[in-house]
């Protein structure tokens, strides 16, 4: 049998129908769920016997009947084919090919495992007004660029660098280009083994997390902070603390002792968007080796920078080995390429190959290939350009409409990023909010998902990158409204 011929389960013995309408009801029930592919031949009568354990007669029968209903169609010397116009007759043809839509129960129960899922819907971009997390604008992605490098990489020269197994290792195209124009402009200087390429800053943090897990202390995070790096960590079995932050940042005397890891995100606090001060950088480096731990620093739109000259990293300052950075190319690139980097101690980078090769081997080279030649010719430098540019203009714009139309709410400093954070007074609740707005067309953030302990909902997050500047105050005023009528 052909190794590309679909198959089908075996018919019941316990069925009251002959064993035609058994075939009938099994090739129809694929059909209509749209599991066969129009165009794609169907499996023989002398294949489908065989599967089935049945005469060819009878599925010569079954395919006949099928025709006769229009759900398939038989061409000369070719076989059976699903009905180009299927699409078309599905709902007519639902009464004469029943599917049983009842679902099957899982064998096994699990039990509730305490993680944040992301809660938007997933067609968030047919709203109007989708003031959500992590979105770029497509319309600034340079589709062009990326094309000629995509072409450049898939050339027969280079098709030996990215087809074969590349068992632990990176591209050593992609390293260099992070050395040479990402980190130095975040004043990090690193050696080719001190630096892994991952699936994106989540899977980094995941990494971290199961290679540490075994030290059995726990990991103190900002709270609220990142709901991403919750799960990572709380999936990966570590014991999570919450750190309060204000508008300086995270508290580093709020750090209890005992801790093996303090997860921060000083460039922009996420999700309050507040930028660590210089001293509290300073004191959270000598809290690191006052009371041993590690600072795992999440460089989170560290580019985004509006009203102020960006903030020196953290990695850059240590003088100790004691800050693991993670950086992701979501928001300068996208977040559908899904790369991102760990740049630690070259003891911790060689356990984190290890643990990464057990995930995944290696994320697939021949985006590393890509990603790498979409830096050296360029790409990468006038497209970050382009995006500071436009994101500054709706930064001021949604930031003047909020300063119009909520002023009612307490709006959290930023120097820059792509969204804001508005907390309400005593009684407010964000999350009734974006209920209440989803209906409207607007999108927002839910503020409690960002606690660890999910007991604070006076908050709520607006992203502007995929809103279209001259929507931004139109969906304001919207939010503002609804924001009137709950208080």
């Amino acid at each position: 049998m052909n190794s590309a011929t679909p198959r089908f389960r075996k018919l019941s013995k316990n069925s009251n129908l002959s064993l035609r309408d058994q075939i009938c009801e099994t090739v129809s029930a694929a059909i209509i769920s749209q599991s066969l592919a129009i165009g794609r031949p169907l499996p023989s009568c002398r294949e489908l016997a065989e599967q089935l354990g049945v005469s060819r007669n009878t599925v010569f029968a079954a395919y006949n009947r099928l025709v006769d209903l229009e759900l398939i169609v038989s061409r000369d010397r070719s076989g059976y084919f699903v009905n180009p116009d299927m699409a078309a007759l599905q709902q007519a043809q639902n009464e004469g090919a029943p599917v049983d839509e009842s679902p099957i129960p899982c064998p096994v129960s699990f039990q509730s495992n305490d993680l944040m899922p992301v809660v938007n819907p997933l067609d968030w971009s047919s709203y109007p007004y989708p003031f959500i997390y992590n979105q770029i604008d497509p319309d600034l992605f340079p589709v062009d660029g990326w094309r000629e490098c995509t072409r450049q990489a898939l050339g027969r020269k280079q098709m030996p660098v990215w087809a074969n197994d590349s068992v632990e290792s990176d591209s050593p195209q992609l390293v260099q280009q992070l050395r040479q124009r990402l980190l130095n402009t975040r004043g990090i200087y690193a050696e080719d083994d001190e630096i892994l390429i991952t699936l994106g800053s989540q899977n980094a943090l995941y990494i971290l997390g199961t290679i540490f897990a075994q030290q059995r202390k726990p990991i103190a995070l900002e709270d609220p902070g990142f709901f991403g790096a919750r799960n990572a960590f709380r999936l990966s079995g570590n014991e999570l603390i919450g750190v309060p932050i204000d508008d300086a940042g995270l508290i580093p005397s709020a750090i209890p002792t005992g801790c093996q890891l303090v997860f921060t995100t000083p460039s922009h606090q996420f999700p309050t968007m507040v930028t660590m001060s210089q001293q509290r950088r300073e004191e959270l480096l000598v809290a690191a080796t006052e009371k041993d731990f590690l600072i795992i620093e999440d460089d989170y739109e560290a580019e985004m920078n509006y009203v102020a000259k960006s903030s020196p990293s953290l990695r850059s300052m240590d003088k100790s080995g004691r800050v693991i950075y993670v950086g992701s190319l979501s928001k300068t690139v996208s977040p559908g390429i899904r790369l991102g980097f760990i740049v630690a101690h070259r003891d911790i980078i060689r356990e984190a190959r290890v643990a990464r090769g057990v995930m995944m081997r290696h994320p697939p080279t021949i985006v590393q290939e890509i990603v790498a030649l979409f830096f050296q010719l360029g790409h990468y430098d006038s497209h970050l350009r382009n995006i500071e540019r436009r994101y500054k203009k709706r930064w001021h714009a949604m930031n003047s409409a909020l300063t119009k139309h909520l002023g009612m709410l307490q709006h959290t400093p930023s120097e820059g990023g792509t969204s804001f954070w508005l907390t309400g007074p005593r009684g407010f609740d964000g999350s009734e909010l974006a209920r209440r707005l989803r209906p409207k067309g607007v999108l927002v953030d839910r503020g409690q998902d960002y606690y660890l302990n999910y007991n604070d909902s006076r908050s709520f997050r607006l992203g502007f990158a995929y809103v279209p500047v001259g929507n931004l105050e139109a969906g304001v005023k919207i939010i503002a409204d609804e924001v009137q009528a709950l208080m």
